[in-house]
């Protein structure tokens, strides 16, 4: 494979800085600003989640370059979600019950999925998708400031509500949301569950995992990871106005990243090369759902 040249990773890392700073532009209008005490002016608070979203991917990236290792990549990611979203808790000149609401799903989100990772990660003792991209300290730096962008966009609907000078009373949006959030957050949290145990029997050793949730879709997790973010855009949905809208980015980008850019397209490739020849994976492919939940098709329909 040929390796990109370093000309065009700069050029990415640009492109990547550059959006997530037209994300903060949007994002931060209608928002409150932070001022320090005797300061005529100050800085959007979205902007500044933002802003130390980047420099914290940045600083861990220095020790995880010189190691070379991506043993705490995730973990980084998930505690930026929860050191990001406490920071905008601690800086909002008032709180509302809303604003509490979606600091609450974000954090329990991240501190659930990031401690499934982690542990995953010390299991497994690396990521392979890593084995390459660490060799080169750009190309690394580029996934460290990718990860940067990711988190700003996924969090952007919750954090833009937080930054933001509007209030409303909580309304059926709110407990929509969170219903969503809810059964989201469960099925995801099942079907890590539930593959775990499964990798944890030696007698599913070299197999694919087709029962429980995972009989009624081939990425049951995605598909909670999805349906979660939505719950959390109708949560922040009220207070959004104007240029905030950019918040609709938040589920878009999880929708995107999941299933046509690494989430599921990496996954596919990586069980096809597996157990693409086997027919055992190809009826399990061919009568089970890619994504939504749903009753297995019959033998008939293949």
């Amino acid at each position: 494979m040929t390796k990109p040249h370093p000309i065009a990773l700069t050029a990415i890392i640009c492109v990547v800085i550059t959006l997530g700073a037209l994300l903060a532009f949007a994002g931060s209008q209608g928002g409150w600003v932070f001022t320090t005490p005797g300061s005529m002016s100050g800085f959007p608070g979205f902007a500044i989640a933002v802003l130390v979203t980047f420099l914290l991917q940045w600083i861990a990236f220095i020790p995880a370059s010189i190691a070379k290792t991506d043993r705490y990549f995730d973990a980084t990611g998930s505690l930026t979600y929860i050191a990001i979203t406490i920071m905008l808790i601690l800086m909002s000149p008032s709180l509302d019950a809303r604003d509490l609401l979606l600091a609450a799903v974000v954090i329990v989100w991240a501190a659930r999925l990031g401690t499934f990772l982690f542990a995953r990660n010390i299991r497994s003792g690396r990521d392979d998708r890593f084995d390459e991209i660490k060799t080169s300290k750009l190309r690394f730096f580029m996934v460290w400031t990718l990860q940067a962008l990711w988190v700003s966009l996924t969090a952007a609907a919750a954090w833009i509500a937080l930054a933001s000078s509007n209030s409303r009373a909580l309304d059926w949006t709110t407990w929509i949301g969170l219903s969503l959030w809810l059964i989201g957050f469960t099925i995801e949290v099942v079907a890590d569950v539930q593959k775990n145990q499964f990798k944890a029997d030696p007698n599913n050793r070299g197999r694919f995992i087709k029962t429980g949730l995972w009989s009624t879709s081939q990425h049951p997790n995605y598909f909670g990871e999805i349906m979660l973010w939505i719950g959390v855009l109708l949560i922040a949905a009220p207070v959004l106005q104007g240029w905030q809208w950019v918040a609709f980015l938040s589920p878009a980008f999880v929708i995107l990243l999941l299933t046509k850019i690494s989430g599921i397209p990496t996954l596919e490739k990586k069980a096809a090369e597996k157990w693409g020849n086997e027919p055992e994976y190809q009826a399990y492919r061919a009568r089970t759902s890619k994504l939504i939940p749903l009753p297995q098709r019959s033998k008939h329909s293949e």
